[in-house]
């Protein structure tokens, strides 16, 4: 058996300080490894050091960092997720998955390409925070009501919107947002109850949501988060409503504001009133199946819809949260995208930016490793999706 020989020029605090910031313990490490926690402290404190293989199993399997990264003489400056979300509690956010900070990690890396590509400029020429401000201490309902204008949507219930799963209008409601200028890019969250996060910028703000539930309870997600943007808020959201009460009252208000703007735009309070006009006051003997069938509608999610009826106080707040726990329950676990990398690809990139770096790639203004790094693939798969980019385009 060869012996280990460790490898010299690792810095001890980069092991640590990547270690932290993919949220793993020492023992996390240690199990994934199959060694002593005494060891891997030991590398972390200097006394001892892994070898090539095992910095290699660190860097590219357990931190998701490249390997050049340890031999620096100092941790870089990154942001951490407690300060830089302010939509979950502290607590929350420092229990965030090893995944879910690696998702946090790509939208970073989406928006260090978008600045490179569009050269730090909004490729829109008034993109829509410029054209729609967000007040929480004004009306919801003409505030909401600006922005459904601004997106230019079909009305309630029109034939454009699809089927009741909402599939089409998820695709509607992202393609105009991306039309103001706000880049859209979905995954899937092992953290099941992380709904989605936004990375604010001014010009080129991003989107992230949680593909692993159903598509209209993604498209509630996609308006929070668009909320988030139109008020500059970067964060981090939850299904979670005990994550919302363990936030300060002023960041409480916020949450409970992206939810009510989110709510106004995709079921607006007039349209509403006229669906539901004949209903008794207190709703709650209403079936699960006139729930549904308002909810197809709108193509959101039964929940919403009970979210509606509960601000207007036609159900009590424990109705609200039984009916929210049973319909949490009945929940789709995982949608599939047909198991083909390309087609999982393409529906979770923006396509703003995969339109601009193919046009470039096409153009041959970037060789196809730069059209590779833009939209974090292999240099072998981007004639691929381009492909049925340009096939999907044409369609």
């Amino acid at each position: 058996m060869s012996k280990i020989v460790p490898l010299p020029g690792v810095q001890p605090a980069l092991l640590k300080w990547a270690r932290e910031s993919a949220h793993l313990s020492l023992e996390e490490v240690a199990g994934r490894l199959k060694k002593a926690v005494e060891e891997i402290d030991a590398w972390e404190s200097g006394t001892n050091a892994p070898s090539y293989a095992q910095l290699e199993k660190l860097a590219y399997e357990l931190y998701k960092r490249p390997l050049a990264i340890f031999f620096l003489p100092s941790p870089p400056a990154e942001p951490k997720p407690e300060a830089e979300f302010r939509a979950l509690p502290d607590t929350d956010l420092r229990r965030l998955s090893r995944e879910t900070v690696f998702l946090i990690r790509r939208a970073r890396a989406y928006q260090a390409s978008l600045v490179e590509l569009f050269d730090g400029r909004s490729p829109i020429a008034e993109p829509l925070w410029r054209r729609v401000g967000l007040d929480v201490s004004k009306p919801i309902a003409p505030q909401a009501a600006v922005v459904r204008a601004s997106l230019d949507v079909p009305a309630p219930g029109a034939n454009e919107w699809g089927a009741a799963d909402g599939d089409e209008a998820l695709k509607l409601w992202r393609k105009a947002i991306e039309a103001g200028g706000v880049f859209v890019f979905k995954d899937t969250f092992k953290q099941r109850e992380i709904s989605g996060f936004c990375l604010e910028h001014p010009e080129l703000p991003v989107v992230m949501i949680n593909n692993s539930t159903t598509k209209t309870r993604q498209i509630f997600s996609l308006l929070h988060e668009l909320a988030h943007v139109l008020i500059g808020w970067r964060a981090i959201s939850t299904f979670d409503d005990a994550s919302l009460k363990r936030l300060p009252l002023a960041e409480q208000r916020i949450e409970r504001f992206c939810n009510q703007i989110a709510a106004e735009i995709l079921v607006p309070a007039q349209d509403f009133a006229l669906q539901v006009a004949g209903l008794p006051q207190n709703v709650e003997a209403l079936s699960s199946d006139r729930f549904a069938a308002l909810a197809a509608r709108y193509r959101v999610s039964r929940e919403v819809i009970l979210r509606r009826f509960r601000d207007a106080d036609r159900v009590s707040q424990d109705f609200y949260e039984r009916r929210k726990l049973e319909w949490d329950g009945q929940r789709v676990g995982k949608e599939s995208s047909g198991g083909s990398f390309y087609l999982t690809k393409g529906a979770y990139l923006s396509e703003r930016l995969m339109s601009e770096v193919f046009a470039r790639y096409g153009r041959r203004q970037i060789s196809v490793d730069e059209a590779a790094d833009f939209i974090g693939v292999k240099p072998k798969q981007v004639d691929e999706l381009e492909s049925r980019f340009l096939r999907g385009l044409a369609a």
